[in-house]
């Protein structure tokens, strides 16, 4: 599943390619993720953005290959974020840890 770098913007046939699923499954995917939200075009067809794809991608991972449920899916996608900055907070608290442990060493 490679997102094509040439281009913006993907019509829902295109976004259904590159992520492996049928059109309909992406138009149910929409409907139980509110990350989720392609643009119109002016015809009115879904236009999905790079990061709209990356989002379908992961969400596909976790069906799919990590065979969560969709509320499982929605809670590791809402909680992802405030992972990352959980971890960055420990790691700054080790670094003043271990900062304190080498002004008592010296």
């Amino acid at each position: 599943m490679e997102i094509p770098s040439n281009k913006k913007f993907f019509r829902i046939g295109e976004a259904s390619k590159i992520v492996g699923v049928p059109a309909y499954v992406l138009r149910y995917w929409e409907s139980e993720f509110p990350q989720l939200r392609p643009r119109r075009a002016d015809s009115k067809q879904r236009t999905y953005q790079r990061k709209d794809l990356e989002l379908l991608i992961t969400i596909r991972r976790l069906l799919y290959e990590e065979k969560l449920t969709i509320e499982g899916a929605k809670k590791r996608l809402r909680t992802k974020g405030k992972e990352d900055v959980d971890v960055k907070a420990l790691i700054e608290e080790l670094k003043e840890e271990l900062t304190k442990v080498l002004k008592a060493l010296s």
